[in-house]
């Protein structure tokens, strides 16, 4: 596959390598894109979990564009196999430490940024360094590129929870956030909105909700807990999912969109998916009994892409199939990065 089309999609994923390629394939609007962008990218958190496939998908984009552009991916890199892994592919890396005002000074000027640095999980107990992670670091970084165009990775947790039939949170909503991550999160939010002002730099702040990966994400618990024959709880019993690769291409055409002042967009996919459906379809592929727990809330953290939908048009990859290869996924014994979303906390607590 040379782009990402949906009748090219695979039946089953049956590697990790194959995996990675998928998810970081560009789709055809994304190299229609990369021919009239201009200048060097960076990406700062690249060794995040969605940042290695992100970095390989700008690469194939412009290499399939007719485009020489350096992709530089930024991290502190403490898993070296990701460092290996973008350099086989024509990537350049540099370890830095974000947190560190002069090691961001000296980061090479690029035309294009986009940020993925941030702390969610291990916040209780921790406040100040997630305070520090998502509001200090955007003040430097919007400070070093003020003269590039940056895009935001933020969160739906914004929002806060909202009643599950309203179609999900837009962007023009009252934002209402619950516990420490959500409002630091709003924190970074503002650092970069202050600087798209004051200095007119073209940002797209993208709030996502769940991106599915075979290896985490919230149809992964949910299927691995049918599996096991676990008790999933019903309490938080909607959600917003979308596909990885979705994910990528979406946010990488995002720099079209960067205005000043900042242009904000929900990420994620177009259902409002139910925790019990999502259940009952592994319970039949597994052919395994479901154990569950409680009743639905009348509220979730939910969010309306339909503008997005406008931009980018809808996901490549439907539910239905992301539930499909996640199941056969399991079923080989796949690899798991064995981080937990915790998307059914209610409380704002990670």
């Amino acid at each position: 596959m040379s782009y990402l089309k949906r009748e090219r999609l695979p039946e089953y994923i049956e590697s990790e390598e194959e995996l990675d390629d998928l998810m970081s394939l560009p789709s055809k609007p994304l190299i229609d894109f990369q021919k009239n962008l201009e200048g060097d990218l960076i990406i700062l958190g690249v060794g995040g979990k969605i940042g290695v496939q992100l970095a390989l998908a700008a690469k194939k984009a412009s290499i399939a564009a007719g485009v020489p552009r350096r992709i530089i991916g930024v991290s502190r890199f403490s898993n070296p196999e990701k460092r290996t892994q973008l350099e086989e592919k024509g990537i350049e890396t540099i370890s830095c430490d974000l947190s560190d005002p002069a090691a961001v000074k000296q980061l090479p000027d690029a035309k294009n940024v986009v940020f993925m640095v941030g702390k969610k999980f291990g916040t209780c107990g921790s406040e100040e360094e997630t305070w520090a992670m998502n509001t200090l670091v955007p003040d430097y970084v919007a400070r070093r590129y003020a003269d590039s165009a940056i895009v935001v990775y933020s969160t739906g947790n914004v929002y806060g929870l909202v009643p599950v039939n309203c179609g999900g949170s837009i962007e023009a909503d009252t934002l209402h956030p619950q516990g420490e991550y959500a409002i630091s999160a709003l924190g970074r939010e503002r650092i970069f909105q202050y600087y798209s002002k004051k200095n007119e730099t073209p940002i797209s702040i993208l709030r996502l909700n769940y991106a599915i990966d075979l290896r985490y994400g919230v149809l992964r618990e949910i299927g691995e807990k049918v599996k096991n024959q676990e008790v999933i709880d019903l309490s938080m019993g909607n959600v917003n999912v979308i596909w990885q690769g979705d994910v990528i291409n979406q946010t990488l055409l995002s720099f079209a969109h960067c205005t000043s002042p900042a242009n904000i967009i929900n990420i994620t996919g177009p259902e409002t998916v139910s925790i019990r459906y999502v259940a009952e379809l592994f319970s039949r592929l597994f052919n395994r009994p479901l154990r569950l727990e409680g009743e639905e809330g009348g509220t979730a953290l939910l969010n309306n892409a339909s503008y997005a939908a406008s931009l980018f048009g809808y996901p490549h990859v439907s539910l239905l199939t992301m539930v499909k290869w996640i199941a056969h996924w399991l079923e080989i014994g796949g690899a798991s990065l064995d981080k937990p979303t915790h998307f059914a906390s209610r409380n704002g607590i990670f």
